[in-house]
C-alpha cells in the first residue's frame, strides 16, 4: 500500500515538474532567457512562484534541467545513429553530421535557444561535461568495432574518441558554429569530417 502511495506521489512530482519545465522552456523560447523570471512561469501555469520553488530552487536550476533534456534528445539521436547496422566509417560521419544538424537547426535558428546553451557553456554545468563524456564513449564504442572489423589500425579507441571529438568540435559547438556558419575560408563540414576519419585509418 505504502509502495503504491509512494508511486503515486513520484508520478505527481514528475508531473509537474514537466509542466514547469515545459512552461519555462516555451517562455524561454519566446521572451528569452534573461527576460523571463520565476514569477512569469508561475504565472503562465496559473500558480505562485513559492510553488515553483517547491521543485527548484531557482531560475538557473530549471534552465539547467532543460539543457539537460535537450542534451538527452542529442545523446538519443546520436545512440540511434552509432547502433545502426553500418560500418563503423559510416556510422562515425552521420552522427557528425546529425550533430552538426542539430546544431545549427535547433540551438542556431532560434536565437533564444542559443543564448540558453551559452549561458549553460559560459556556466560550466556539469550536464555539459556529462554529455560530452557520453558521447565519447558511444564514440569509442564505434571506434572499437571499427579496429575490429579492420576499418581502422589497431589504438587506444578511448584517446581516438577525444581526439575525433576534438578534431570535430567547430561543427558541434553552438558557439563556434555560429562564428563559422558564413565564414568562407572555413573548411566545409565534410571535407573536416572526412579529414577526422583518415586521421582514424592511419
Amino acid at each position: 500500500m505504502d509502495d503504491s502511495i509512494d508511486s503515486q506521489l513520484d508520478a505527481t512530482r514528475q508531473e509537474n515538474v514537466s509542466r514547469i519545465l515545459d512552461a519555462a522552456e516555451r517562455l524561454f523560447r519566446h521572451f528569452g532567457y534573461s527576460k523571463t523570471n520565476v514569477a512569469d512561469i508561475a504565472r503562465d501555469l496559473g500558480m505562485s512562484p513559492a510553488n515553483i520553488y517547491r521543485f527548484f530552487a531557482s531560475k538557473a536550476e530549471i534552465h539547467q534541467a532543460i539543457c539537460g533534456r535537450m542534451l538527452a534528445a542529442s545523446y538519443q539521436q546520436a545512440q540511434d545513429i552509432c547502433r545502426q547496422s553500418l560500418s563503423a566509417t559510416e556510422r562515425l560521419r552521420q552522427y557528425i553530421r546529425a550533430q552538426h544538424q542539430m546544431t545549427v537547426e535547433v540551438m542556431l535558428d532560434d536565437q533564444k535557444v542559443h543564448e540558453m546553451v551559452v549561458i549553460a557553456m559560459e556556466r560550466d554545468w556539469h550536464v555539459i561535461d556529462k554529455h560530452i563524456d557520453r558521447l565519447h564513449a558511444l564514440v569509442a564504442d564505434v571506434i572499437r568495432e571499427g579496429i575490429l572489423a579492420g576499418e581502422f589500425p589497431e589504438q587506444d579507441a578511448d584517446a581516438a574518441s577525444r581526439c575525433f571529438g576534438a578534431a570535430t568540435v567547430i561543427l558541434c559547438h553552438p558557439q563556434m558554429v555560429a562564428q563559422c556558419l558564413s565564414k568562407e575560408n572555413r573548411a566545409t563540414p565534410d571535407e573536416l569530417i572526412e579529414f577526422a576519419i583518415k586521421a582514424l585509418k592511419n
